[in-house]
């Protein structure tokens, strides 16, 4: 069964076509990894599906769980179970990490119809999934992303997602910058999070990350398109050779 179906997209940013004839299909528990150049559309490809209002799409469809993503606002794609961690998580001074969470979890329940948590049954949960992510209650409590290292972005980043249980997972460059136990971190989420209803499109440069998270399929994106399929031995052969021989 497909979570989503991607056919024939085209999209741009201003006046720059960037994704072409673009197709891909992840089904339901699969983790699919993207490997290509700088410039290639991977993180276009991410906004486009979490509805990044500056990217627009000329042609083609996007399904999630049977309906059309295109469709979707951003916030309504985010409540329907897209997320997407950023290669460079923004800011938010004066918003701390419990309430962006409690105000988005209780956001994405109301969306589906379900009660919001109250105060106790919230902070149970938060207490709950930080102790098993090693989040402290200082960075709970403190803005989002204001004066953490890069590190500790991506693990508040990660932290989000095990908390709101999204269905289909985008990882934009996740592990750019990480260091090993940053990196650790991050990959034990993902492998803790693996479920049959679960999706995850892990975008990368490298090899590592695939190293601690298997991947189902890995594709080679080169010129906005997918040009090459495989498994993870296709990880290795461009970590070895690079690109060229698919440009």
């Amino acid at each position: 069964m497909s979570l989503l179906e991607i056919k024939n997209v085209c999209a741009s940013v201003g006046d720059k076509e960037i994704l072409h004839d673009f197709s891909l299909t992840i089904g339901a528990g699969e983790i699919h990894a993207i490997m290509g150049p700088n410039g290639t559309g991977k993180s276009t490809l991410s906004y486009v599906v979490a509805g990044h209002p500056a990217y627009r799409v000329s042609a083609g469809s996007i399904m999630f769980k049977g309906k059309d993503l295109l469709a979707m606002t951003p916030d309504e794609r985010a409540n329907a179970g897209v997320f997407l961690a950023f290669q460079h998580p923004i800011e938010l001074p004066g918003v701390t990490n419990a309430l962006f969470l409690k105000t988005a979890l209780n956001a994405k329940r109301r969306f589906n119809g379900e009660p919001d948590l109250d105060a106790v049954q919230y902070m149970k949960r938060l207490k709950a999934r930080a102790t098993a992510l090693g989040v402290s209650d200082d960075m709970l409590k403190r803005p989002v992303n204001v004066g953490f290292s890069g590190g500790e972005k991506k693990k508040m980043e990660t932290f989000q997602m095990a908390f709101l249980e999204p269905d289909l997972c985008l990882l934009d460059e996740m592990d750019s910058g990480l260091d090993v136990d940053a990196l650790k971190i991050v990959s034990d989420a993902v492998n803790i999070m693996r479920e049959k209803h679960r999706s995850f499109l892990i975008i990368t440069h490298h090899e590592r990350i695939l190293e601690h998270i298997v991947p189902d399929v890995v594709h080679v994106m080169i010129g906005g398109k997918i040009v090459a399929s495989g498994d993870k031995a296709l990880a290795r052969e461009i970590d070895k050779g690079g690109y060229e021989k698919y440009r």
